[in-house]
C-alpha cells in the first residue's frame, strides 16, 4: 500500500512538472504580432473592433499591430520573426515557403480579383501582348507580380521582354499616373482608386489567375502555440462574419485605412468574397496552378515538387467551426 501511494504520489508530481512546463510555455507568450493591411479588409474590422486583444485579456497577452503594404513585406516580416501571422496572396506564400521561408497557410481571409494590368486611357496598350518593350510598374514577391508573369507567358513572353521598375504598390499607380511606367501590376483598394479618381483602364482581368488572400503563421509559432493559433483564427470568424452582417462597417474601417473615397472602397469590396475562410483544396489547386505556371516560366526552379511544396504550405488542422452572426 505505501509502495503504490509512493508510485502515485510520484505520478502525480510529473504530472504536476509537466502541467507547469506546459503553462511556463503558454506564460513564454506575452505578446501577439499580427498585421493589418488594406488588401485585407477583415484585418482592418479585427483591429478596430478589438476581438483579439478581448480574447487574450484573460491570459495577460497583449496584441502588436503592423502595417503591410503588401504580400512581399508581411512574407518579409514573417520571415524576420518581426510578426507571428501575414497576410498574403497564395501564390506568394508558397514562393516564400519554397526559397525557404517556414510558415504554414491557415486562413483564407478572402476570394479577391483583387489584381489586374493597368494603362492610362491613351498608352495604345489593350493586351498582354502590347507589353514588350514597355515600362511596367511592379511588386516583387506579390500576387499582381505572379499575374503579370502568367498573363505575359500566355502571350509568348517573359519578363526579360518588358522593363520592369519595382515599386510598392502604391507608388506603382502613382508612377503610372505620373507617365513613369507605361502599365502596372495593380492591386486593390489602389487598382480601383486608379480607374475611379485617374479613368485608367484594366486592360487584362484573369479572376480565375487571382490567388487567394490568406493568413500565414511562423511554423514555428504554431507547433509551439497551436492553441493561440485556433484564438487568432477564432477572433478572425468574429471579424468576417461581423463585416459580411455589416457591409457598411467593413466599408467604413476601410476608408479609415485608406483615406479613399466611398466610391473607390465600394469597387474594391464588389470584387472581393469573405465566404470561404476554410483553408483546403480550393487554395492548393489555385496555388498549385500558380505555382506550375510560374515553374514553366522558370521562376520557380525546375527541380521543385510544386506539389509537394503546396502540401507544406496548407495547414487545415485550424480550420475554424461556423461562427455565429453577431448582433448589428
Amino acid at each position: 500500500m505505501i509502495r503504490r501511494r509512493t508510485v502515485l504520489s510520484a505520478c502525480a508530481g510529473l504530472f504536476g512538472l509537466l502541467t507547469m512546463g506546459s503553462n511556463l510555455r503558454a506564460a513564454e507568450v506575452s505578446e501577439i504580432r499580427l498585421d493589418w493591411a488594406t488588401y485585407n479588409p477583415v484585418s482592418l474590422v479585427l483591429k478596430e473592433k478589438g476581438f483579439l486583444e478581448e480574447a487574450l485579456k484573460a491570459r495577460g497577452i497583449k496584441v502588436r499591430w503592423v502595417q503591410s503594404l503588401g504580400s512581399n513585406k508581411a512574407l518579409e516580416f514573417l520571415n524576420g520573426g518581426a510578426i507571428d501571422f501575414g497576410s498574403s496572396a497564395g501564390a506568394a506564400a508558397l514562393l516564400a515557403r519554397i526559397n525557404g521561408n517556414p510558415i504554414k497557410v491557415v486562413y483564407a481571409y478572402s476570394r479577391p480579383e483583387w489584381t489586374a494590368l493597368v494603362t492610362r486611357k491613351d498608352t495604345g496598350i489593350a493586351g498582354p501582348a502590347d507589353l514588350k518593350g514597355k515600362r511596367i510598374a511592379v511588386t516583387r514577391g506579390t500576387d499582381p507580380h505572379i499575374f503579370l508573369i502568367r498573363a505575359l507567358q500566355g502571350a509568348g513572353l517573359t519578363e526579360k521582354d518588358a522593363r520592369l521598375v519595382l515599386l510598392q504598390h502604391a507608388d506603382g499607380r502613382t508612377a503610372l499616373d505620373r507617365g513613369d511606367v507605361d502599365a502596372w501590376a495593380g492591386l486593390d483598394p489602389m487598382m480601383a482608386a486608379a480607374e475611379i479618381e485617374s479613368g485608367d483602364v484594366l486592360f487584362h482581368r484573369d479572376a480565375a489567375a487571382n490567388t487567394w488572400g490568406v493568413l500565414d503563421v511562423r511554423e514555428d509559432f504554431a507547433k509551439a502555440h497551436p492553441d493561440l493559433v485556433r484564438v487568432v483564427i477564432a477572433a478572425y470568424e468574429q471579424a468576417r462574419a461581423y463585416a459580411l452582417a455589416n457591409p457598411d462597417a467593413l466599408k467604413s474601417a476601410l476608408v479609415s485605412a485608406t483615406k479613399l473615397p466611398e466610391a473607390v472602397i465600394a469597387k474594391q469590396i464588389e470584387r472581393t468574397d469573405l465566404s470561404q475562410p476554410a483553408v483546403g483544396s480550393a487554395q492548393a489547386d489555385s496555388i498549385r496552378a500558380a505555382g506550375l505556371a510560374l515553374q514553366q516560366a522558370g521562376v520557380i526552379p525546375a527541380s521543385t515538387d510544386v506539389a509537394a511544396a503546396v502540401d507544406g504550405l496548407i495547414d487545415p488542422q485550424f480550420n475554424p467551426a461556423p461562427a455565429p452572426a453577431p448582433a448589428r
